[in-house]
């Protein structure tokens, strides 16, 4: 047991530590960037592998892309040849970076979702930008390490002097974190740096004077403030809201046209245009005929306006329903140094901190590569002041070599008498006799005094950051001058465009059709309810008459209240949809009331159609065959009755949808609401299952302002139910009908009257009563 055990725990000890070790090299090797040069290692491994093996520079001849991808996965990257080809594409897409570091020719994709071509079709070589990034590679400036077999080595990351994590971006899901960083403008970026040097303690706050936001290679709108979008940057994350950005033009024959000429960023335009259209196929958005693509490397998307339609109505609708507007989640996460320059740590930064990070870089290369200037100039010098040396004496030194043994006979002799070391002797036999001309001398004696005086300014340069700085912001505003463009994005603090949900209905004749079991649907026009298509075994509830601009009220026995708009209800000449699927039931939850709302447009005269008596559908249903009741609904009060005799009268709040339910009445243990009738007339009516009935006046009803169980309106036996109310208006009778299907026509005077909480008398004697409702 104690080996069994052991076994267990080293089987954990073992899966934690090799997920640990997959986690970390999915993030420092794949996912995440970092903040000195701004790449993933496969996006170093590319642009180093085109840069030092292929020597694909800005003006050289394309190569083939699967030479490309060969000679990364050959030498620094043994993973997947499509992921590498993938990166390398992207590199190359206008689309996707704001400043491309790959020239591609061939297909590489389109805002479309196209994929590229594939690697044996396309041809690529470096951006001219991208040489910014690899210039000074031979300068010692990073740190090298062996690649995956240890056979040559590799930059941890690129000497760049262009800020390409923020001025490109990244985006990137490790194990238990991402990072998602927009593309920016280079001349703000350098500004913004350049105010950083100037003034090393500027917080975000300072910085987004010059950096005002993101700038994304497709354009757009940014509808953040400047509040917001100083927020995103000193938190590290939040999202910009970006949208696309359009304008109106007349068309041929007078046709008032949208014109899309800017999408948002990641987005794919030809799904983008079919979702619109679908919007179009299905009416809603009725202010637009038809949608087109014209496009050609610009983007342009026509929107054909009904004549007399609003253009910002429909892009209000549009705004909210589709990809022209979203927002860009920004995740300022990447990898920042450590005291091991091989290794970096996943942070989340600041802008503050992204620029701090970048400049420091910058100057410990710009520092090492002045060291290794200095270091270089002074081998040179080494060498010029022994050739200096053998001039002053040459014939001496010519006697020594003629008369020497051997190479190293000579090395030794000169060795001796010039009082010189290995590296100039070395230098000296190599050197051809013309070099010792008077004239040749005279140039290696001013290139002696040349590289002196560099060598003194490196020193001075060495001991003064200020100076070294100075060099920094040079090199930026030069980067900047020559690879800076205007703007892309717009900056708009504005408000959304209004959306006023009515305005994309269209307005027409439609009949809400509910079933006793449930099952829910629109049709435009019902002449008889009961040629309806119904389930077998099911039967009419209720057929509600009205428009598309009206909403569907639907109370339950949970004591909840469903609101839609009649235009959300399923449109179909079939069987519907069951209501458990359009709103949020609870088992066993049914419908017991239906009313329809006036809305905007709608007329007030509205009422429920009612069959003829010959046409009802069978012995067991009329139009409403289940307990409860169903019309247009009431300014009035309402009043809610429970099956154990609870009840209250109470004011419906039926102005807004809810598909999730509000809650109207608190029902008992094992009790249900059996009906939400209006308040039409000054007495109450009470019917049970055994065909008692209570009359009562309404004010005896206590109303509550929100959902409570109410007080007892008629007490019942045990073994009965109060299975409905109707509050009928002066003078109208009401129909007691029978589980069977009988009616019986009553008269309110004949319905004893009595007090609240009575307990009524027998009224219908056979067969006892399934439901109540008004005659007309």
């Amino acid at each position: 047991m104690a080996q069994q055990s052991d076994a267990l725990t080293n089987l954990k000890a073992a899966a934690e530590d090799r997920y640990l070790s997959y986690a970390l090299s999915v993030i420092t090797q794949r996912a995440l960037p970092d903040v000195r040069d701004g790449l993933k290692p496969v996006q170093r491994r590319i642009l180093y592998a085109m840069h030092r093996n292929l020597h694909l520079g800005g003006s050289a001849k394309p190569r083939k892309s699967a030479a490309v991808v060969g000679e990364v996965l050959g030498k620094y990257h043994p993973h997947g040849d499509q992921a590498a080809y993938e990166a390398m594409v992207r590199m190359a897409q206008e689309f996707s970076l704001r400043y491309p570091l790959v020239h591609g020719e061939g297909n590489f994709g389109s805002l479309d979702g196209d994929r590229a071509a594939a690697m044996r079709y396309t041809e690529a070589r470096l951006a001219t930008i991208a040489a910014e990034m690899l210039g000074d590679l031979d300068a010692e400036t990073v740190a090298l390490r062996p690649n995956y077999d240890a056979t040559i080595q590799e930059p941890v990351v690129l000497p760049t002097v262009i800020p390409q994590l923020l001025m490109n971006g990244s985006t990137g899901i490790a194990v238990g974190m991402a990072t998602n960083i927009p593309p920016h403008n280079l001349r703000e970026i350098v500004d913004a740096l350049v105010a950083m040097i100037d003034e090393p303690a500027i917080e975000t706050k300072g910085l987004i004077k010059y950096l005002k936001g993101p700038d994304f290679p497709t354009g757009g709108v940014i509808m953040n403030s400047r509040r917001e979008l100083r927020a995103v940057y000193e938190t590290g994350q939040g999202p910009v809201r970006l949208r696309a950005r359009y304008g109106e033009e007349c068309g041929p024959k007078g046709k008032r046209l949208i014109v899309i000429t800017e999408i948002p960023y990641t987005v794919n335009k030809a799904q983008l245009i079919e979702a619109i259209a679908q919007l179009i196929i299905g009416r809603k958005l009725p202010q637009i005929i038809d949608v087109r693509d014209e496009s050609t490397d610009v983007v342009r998307i026509v929107l054909e306006l009904k004549p007399d339609a609003s253009a910002e109505i429909a892009m209000a609708y549009l705004f909210r329903h589709t990809d022209l507007q979203l927002n860009f989640n920004v995740n300022l996460t990447c990898l920042v140094p450590t005291t091991n320059p091989l290794v970096g740590q996943p942070a989340r930064v600041t802008l503050r901190d992204l620029c701090r990070h970048f400049l420091d870089f910058r100057l410990e290369v710009v520092t090492r590569r002045l060291e290794y200037e200095k270091r270089v100039l002074e081998e040179r010098l080494h060498i010029l002041e022994a050739l200096v040396k053998i001039y002053n004496d040459l014939d001496r030194a010519i006697r020594i070599i003629r008369r020497a043994d051997s190479r190293a006979d000579a090395a030794t002799k000169l060795k001796a008498a010039f009082t010189l070391d290995d590296i100039q002797v070395n230098a000296i036999l190599e050197i051809r006799l013309y070099q010792l001309a008077r004239l040749e001398i005279d140039k290696i004696q001013k290139e002696r005094t040349e590289k002196r005086k560099r060598v003194r300014e490196i020193i001075d340069l060495l001991k003064r950051p200020a100076r070294r700085w100075k060099i920094i912001r040079d090199e930026l505003v030069a980067v900047g001058a020559r690879y800076g463009d205007d703007r892309r994005t717009k900056m708009t603090a504005g408000e959304d465009l209004a959306y006023d949900p009515n305005a994309y209905i269209v307005q027409e004749d439609a009949t809400a059709v509910l079933t006793r079991d449930g099952w829910l649907k629109r049709v435009r026009e019902l002449k008889d309810p009961t040629s309806t298509r119904l389930r077998e075994g099911d039967a009419l509830f209720a057929a509600l008459a009205g428009n598309t601009r009206d909403r569907l009220a639907l109370f339950s026995t949970a004591g909840c209240v469903y609101v839609l708009k009649m235009s959300d209800v399923p449109a179909t000449t079939g069987y519907g949809e069951p209501v458990q699927s359009l709103f949020k039931f609870a088992d066993g939850e049914r419908v017991v009331a239906a009313f329809l709302v006036p809305g905007e447009g709608a007329g007030t005269d509205k009422d429920t159609e009612t069959p003829d008596e010959e046409a009802r559908p069978g012995a067991q249903g009329t139009l409403f065959a289940a307990s409860g009741s169903a019309g247009m609904a009431s300014e009035s009060p309402y009043v809610v009755t429970t099956a154990k005799g609870y009840g209250f009268r109470f004011m419906p709040d039926l102005t807004e949808t809810t598909r999730a339910g509000r809650k109207v009445a608190r029902v008992g243990k094992d009790d249900e609401v059996t009906s939400v009738v209006p308040v039409l007339g000054p007495e109450i009516i009470c019917g049970t299952s055994n065909g008692k009935m209570l009359r009562f006046k309404v004010d005896e009803a206590a109303e509550l302002s929100g959902p409570g169980r109410g007080v007892i309106l008629m007490r019942i036996d045990p073994s009965d139910r109060v299975v409905g109310t109707v509050v009928p208006p002066a003078g109208e009778g009401l129909l007691a009908i029978s589980p069977e299907g009988r009616e019986h026509r009553l008269t309110a005077r004949a319905v004893p009257a009595g007090r609240r909480g009575g307990k009524g008398q027998k009224v219908v004697k056979r067969g006892g009563i399934a439901t109540l409702r008004l005659t007309s």
